[in-house]
């Protein structure tokens, strides 16, 4: 086949999804049955925060929307009217005229997994790391991607899909833009797979151990964007080896038209993959939310009999797996806890820092430029005047996310011990506690005002300095409970991976020995990989919390 064309990889892509759909099934039904449970033992999810949520917003609201310079298709510079709604996708239109008539966006782009660069030089050295080239570092420096027609370019560099370029001629506007951008891709990344719902957490789960089962412990750092996104990471890093061997000694011509091919064929590849994976995980999906709905009744009336059958499987399976557990914990990652706390606890006290010391400008702003009044007819209309740039000020929360990038380079270090490389999951996942947090002060705020307002119209100083005062106080105390929970699960996702790595010659053999004590019924909801997982994540809690309730005691 020509190299301009991706290989056939339909088969490829089937025995993925054929190899992937066992563990699916088996983790639907006991997603279902642990939905079950917490809704008959009326679980509460965390710990609760003081400061109010506001209700999502509609997916169609936008959020941003301004006139880029963009790289089209045909390879030429045009002017697009950008869009980005609350679904953190972005728009392209053709002229903000044909968006307010309600024409269909040119194209929709999904930031999942990319990079924001905001110079070349950088920019093409992520594209150079990402092209096999067989010549290394032999040939002639790279040459630039293209003429930029402004001094202010914007790279998106994603991974599979071809890279998007934008231009800006204004700072301000640039900066703006960015930070859009940025929260797309973390909004993008996660929001999928933060969902409780039960299809979501047996997605997760049987992507751990599909993972697992290849040998691969480690935190994923393409486990973002949707299933089928996931999913189709998961083929692609299957596939690009072989990829490679095929169509790289096949390129001729200079570097730039080799990268081209390459980064064509790669994205073509992805392509067939992402639509055949779509309409088998579906089918999938169908198949096990049929196969849930049969087992409701079962569940419901023998629930304390599974819960039973779990107990004395995890009581058997603690006797082989505890000592080992607890002697590699105590030697190998016990000793290290407090040094991987201190890496996180700086950057990212940091970051929660510098969001509230904006907060707190922002809300003495309010407070001193208030008009005076009390309630009035328009007074939902001055408090949108005043309230909405905070809200949407998303560029002036860059500089409070900076605080945490520093981490990206800083965790690198944890690569070589516990073979981590994740630090990007760490970082946004923080990043989006931190613009939660303020999103959460600021409609409190608004809240506590509205109520104050009315009650005590005249008193409108002393009402509006206590509201601030007391949305403070409840910030301060959310801050620290998210923190807290942000560095546990840091911990916990940097040396987990390392245990299991550990015990796994001595103990992957003989979990099938424990299959036994499971009754014949109840196995579609008790396994014995869950189990075991669940083991191994209570004693390195254990751990965590014994060696770090020290230096939390000192901080909060």
């Amino acid at each position: 086949c020509s190299v301009h064309s991706p290989p056939t990889r339909r088969g490829q892509t089937e025995a993925e999804l054929k190899n992937f759909s066992p563990h699916y099934r088996r983790q639907s039904c006991v997603a279902f049955f642990c939905h079950l449970k917490d809704e008959v033992e009326q679980h509460r999810a965390g710990q609760a925060q003081l400061l109010k949520q506001k209700e999502p917003l509609q997916a169609s609201e936008v959020l941003y929307k301004d006139s880029v310079l963009f790289f089209d298709d045909n390879r030429k510079w045009r002017e697009r009217f950008v869009v980005v709604r609350a679904d953190y996708s972005l728009e392209l239109h053709d002229s903000q005229e044909s968006y307010t008539k309600g024409t269909a966006a040119r194209h929709k782009l999904l930031p999942t997994g990319g990079t924001v660069l905001t110079s070349e030089e950088k920019y093409t050295a992520v594209v150079d790391k990402a092209f096999p080239d067989p010549n290394g570092s032999k040939e002639e420096p790279s040459v630039p991607v293209m003429a930029v027609p402004g001094p202010l370019p914007v790279y998106l560099s994603l991974p599979y899909r071809r890279d998007s370029y934008f231009c800006f001629q204004q700072e301000e506007k640039r900066a703006r833009f960015v930070s859009i951008l940025n929260d797309c891709i973390r909004h993008q990344n996660q929001d999928y797979l933060k969902s409780m719902e039960c299809e979501v957490q047996a997605f997760l789960k049987a992507v751990h151990f599909y993972r697992q089962e290849k040998g691969h412990y480690e935190s994923w750092d393409m486990l973002v964007g949707s299933d089928c996104q996931v999913l189709a990471n998961l083929v692609m890093e299957e596939l690009l080896p072989s990829l490679q061997t095929e169509l790289l000694p096949k390129l001729k011509g200079k570097k730039p038209e080799r990268k081209r091919v390459w980064f064509a064929t790669v994205e073509a590849t992805y392509e067939l993959v992402h639509e055949q994976l779509r309409e088998g995980l579906e089918s999938l999906k169908n198949e096990c939310r049929e196969a849930t709905k049969q087992q409701e009744a079962l569940i419901r009336s023998d629930m304390d009999q599974i819960i039973n059958s779990q107990t004395f499987l995890e009581t058997k399976l603690q006797a082989l797996v505890s000592e080992p557990a607890v002697k590699y914990c105590s030697e190998n990652v016990a000793p290290y806890l407090t040094s991987i706390l201190e890496e996180l606890m700086g950057p990212i006290s940091a970051g929660f820092q510098a969001v509230r010391l904006l907060l707190e400008d922002e809300l003495t702003r309010i407070c001193k430029d208030f008009p005076q009044g009390g309630v009035t007819e328009e007074l939902q209309s001055v408090r949108e005047s005043f309230f909405f740039p905070l809200r949407l000020g998303r560029d002036r929360m860059e500089d409070c996310y900076q605080h945490v990038n520093v981490l990206k380079e800083q965790l690198q270090e944890l690569r070589n011990r516990f073979k981590f490389s994740n630090s990007t999951r760490v970082v946004h996942c923080t990043q989006s506690q931190m613009q939660q947090l303020m999103e959460n002060a600021v409609h409190t705020f608004e809240l506590l005002l509205q109520s104050a307002l009315k009650d005590k119209p005249d008193k409108q100083d002393s009402v509006m300095e206590k509201a601030k005062l007391r949305v403070l106080k409840q910030f301060d105390y959310d801050s620290s409970t998210i923190r807290k929970k942000i560095f546990q699960e840091a911990l916990v996702d940097i040396t987990l991976p390392a245990i299991k790595r550990n015990l796994a010659p001595a103990c992957k053999t003989e979990l099938q020995n424990f299959e036994q004590f499971v009754f014949a019924d109840y196995t579609n909801f008790v396994q014995v990989e869950n189990v075991y997982d669940n083991i191994l994540l209570n004693l390195l809690n254990n751990e965590v919390n014994k060696g770090t309730v020290n230096l939390f005691n000192c901080l909060f």
